[in-house]
């Protein structure tokens, strides 16, 4: 024997209302068959509405079973639940629940859209259902630009997209004048008469007495249950022909389907309320330009400061002696000898070497005198070992130092104070303190914004320094660079083994200019990480606006919710149509943040080259990665609770 369609043993439902439970169905128990038409009568309170809705899967019992084809609903999981809603069930709601967003096509399309039929076949049957209800010209108007009679049309043709084997309509002539409502009654008629089952709500006996069957109830029971036999119908409104099984895409193209669907209706939800997306975004946006702004500032200033390191040379060297930088005694100790540069002149991983000498002197040019100015007597590849470049003459050669050489180079500033009036110093004779020299060459830093622009330097071949001024054998320090493939920690060692060995003892100590761009790095990160982390503090913020703009936005699109799970859209299909808003509210925010940021860089470039900014790819993904990642974290919040709303409640909230 067949099972009954429909099948109702003993159903209760009940609501908690405070301490109060309110029993509104009080054991129901009916059967309907395949192609009734059965009207449920009864007056406001009775409990009809619910027993609609337990039927049609909106709501869930309290007690008794329901069996829908022999099956238990009860065992019934939400995926099976929305299957149900989706492939067996067409709702007419009294309000109609269309979306005013969408046009009159676009709401008849929506049950297929997650049953995953075709866009070609859904656009085909969409425009066959209008067109069979009288709205063949109104495809494409908006609900708010048809009437009341329209728009009942336009969710009766919703309700037979997927078929609608049962029609479950809750007062369908409630919000329509006479001739709309007889209208609606009739097609309803012409549907039954077409193989459809027909469960229709109603408190008016007139609108009742169309059906073939009558239950009415009373405070939560039934008291009546009768045939009867209805008008026949009288006009012929539906001529659908009989059409092939809809072509359905696959499991990828399912998926695709839906997520193109959601993205589809969160633009046009962000559209419709543009001031309040911009307003969400804003905290986005800030807070992205922030941490762009900010990783760029910290990369430029620390390239620049690398450059000028690189400038002086990084692979560099420097012995000194004593026991360190805080030995007080280094300064009588005169251990460093030009024989000690020879040795090391000699190793092959050495790139060049120099002895240093310092001191300071009075520099006069005719009657032009500059005191205090450092004076350094180095050796002939001391350019190249600290980074200067050789602007105007030349520098000094082996012959300088081997024959103790009367020649200078000096430095810009030294050229500025001495040669006022752009006087050309190469071959002229200047005095250090009484010792005549010749200008042989203008040299220039590399890296000046490391050295001081203020300080005057002269450079005389170190053995002029130390026999023809100081009288002295011994050197101030020695500073090395290293082949540019070499350890430079390495190097270190290989030294001060070969000149413990020549001392005889270590009384020496050796800097590594390698520490000072270790202490750079290490210090701009520090203070990248904790600028950035405030940045990322404001991006918090505007995530935390994010989350609570899309709590209110599915507080207030409740009805458009209860109404796409009525129609069958699953509870992911919800949560991901209010996630991808989200996702797409932040990723905007993300793209308006970063054309901020590179516009206000573009301005500083141009205003103030002292805040150097070096934006990099790296960063430019971070930017989005992080608008991304925001728009899942705070999104996913409103986006389940939106899709763990139960559709009945999500239908009576609005």
């Amino acid at each position: 024997m067949t099972a009954p369609l429909i099948q109702l043993d003993h159903l209760e439902r009940s609501f908690q209302t405070g301490e109060v439970e309110v029993r509104v169905l009080k054991g129901i128990s009916l059967t309907v068959e395949e192609g009734e038409f059965l009207a449920i009568m009864g007056a406001s309170g009775s409990g009809k509405s619910t027993l609609m809705n337990l039927i049609g899967g909106l709501d869930y019992p309290s007690g008794g079973s329901y069996y829908f084809k022999g099956r238990e609903i009860a065992n019934y999981s939400q995926e099976e639940l929305a299957k149900l809603r989706r492939e067996h069930f067409g709702f007419i709601f009294q309000r109609y629940h269309l979306l005013n967003t969408l046009t009159a096509k676009g709401n008849v399309e929506m049950p297929a859209i997650y049953s995953g039929v075709s866009a070609g076949d859904r656009d085909r049957r969409a425009r066959d259902l209008l067109k069979a209800l009288g709205l063949g010209d109104r495809v494409d108007y908006y609900p708010t630009q048809l009437s009341g009679g329209q728009q009942q049309r336009v969710s009766i043709a919703r309700a037979l997209m997927n078929g609608g084997e049962i029609i479950l309509a809750d007062e369908p002539t409630g919000a329509l004048d006479s001739a709309s409502g007889k209208a609606v009654l009739e097609i309803l008629k012409e549907l039954n008469a077409k193989g459809h089952t027909v469960i229709m709500v109603t408190h008016d006996p007139d609108v009742a007495a169309h059906a073939k069957r009558v239950i009415e109830l009373k405070d939560g029971l039934v008291i009546r249950d009768t045939k009867q036999a209805p008008p026949p119908v009288t006009s012929n409104h539906i001529d659908l022909h009989e059409e092939a099984e809809p072509k359905k895409v696959g499991l990828y193209g399912q998926l695709l389907q839906r997520i193109s669907n959601a993205f589809k209706m969160a633009v046009i939800s962000m559209a419709m309320q543009r001031m309040r997306t911009f307003l969400t975004m804003l905290g986005i946006i800030i807070g992205i330009a922030s941490v762009v702004l900010v990783i760029a500032l910290g990369r430029g200033t620390t390239d620049r400061i690398l450059e000028n390191i690189n400038a002086m040379g990084t692979s560099t060297l420097t012995v000194f002696p004593g026991s360190g930088f805080g030995d007080r005694r280094s300064g009588r100790i005169q251990s460093l000898r030009p024989s000690d540069v020879a040795v090391l002149e000699k190793q092959s991983f050495i790139h060049s070497v120099t002895p240093v000498v310092s001191h300071s002197v009075s520099v006069r040019y005719h009657n032009i005198t500059a005191v205090n100015v450092s004076l350094q007597g180095v050796g002939f590849q001391y350019f190249d070992v600290e980074g200067y470049d050789i602007t105007q003459g030349v520098g000094f050669d082996r012959e300088s130092e081997d024959e103790l050489k009367l020649e200078a180079v000096i430095d810009e500033n030294t050229v500025e104070t001495l040669f006022p009036n752009g006087e050309n110093p190469i071959g002229e004779v200047i005095m250090l303190d009484h010792l005549p020299v010749q200008v042989i060459g203008v040299a220039t830093s590399k890296s000046t914004g490391m050295r001081g622009s203020n300080n005057m330097n002269v450079w005389v071949p170190y053995s002029t320094l130390m026999k023809r001024m100081l009288g002295q054998n011994f050197l101030r320090n020695i500073t090395i660079r290293v082949d540019e493939d070499v350890n430079l920690k390495l190097a270190e060692k290989s030294i001060t083994d070969i000149l413990t060995v020549l001392h005889g003892k270590k009384d020496f100590f050796i800097f590594n200019a390698d520490t000072i761009r270790e202490t750079i790095e290490e210090t701009t990160m520090t203070m990248r990480i904790l600028v950035t982390s405030i940045a990322l503090i404001s991006l918090l913020v505007g995530g935390i606006g994010v989350m609570n703009i899309m709590l209110v936005s599915v507080a207030e699109r409740t009805r458009e919710i209860g109404m796409r799970m009525a129609v069958g859209a699953r509870q992911s299909d919800v949560s991901q149509q209010f996630l991808i808003e989200a996702v797409l509210v932040c990723l905007l925010g993300g793209v308006l943040g970063l054309s901020l940021a590179l516009g206000l860089g573009f301005i500083m470039g141009q205003v103030n080259t002292d805040f150097p900014l070096r934006f990099s790819m790296s960063s430019i993904i971070l930017a989005f990665f992080a608008s991304f990642l925001i728009g899942i974290i705070f999104g996913y919040f409103p986006a389940k609770r939106a899709s763990e709303l139960a559709p009945i409640e999500a239908l009576e909230r609005s």
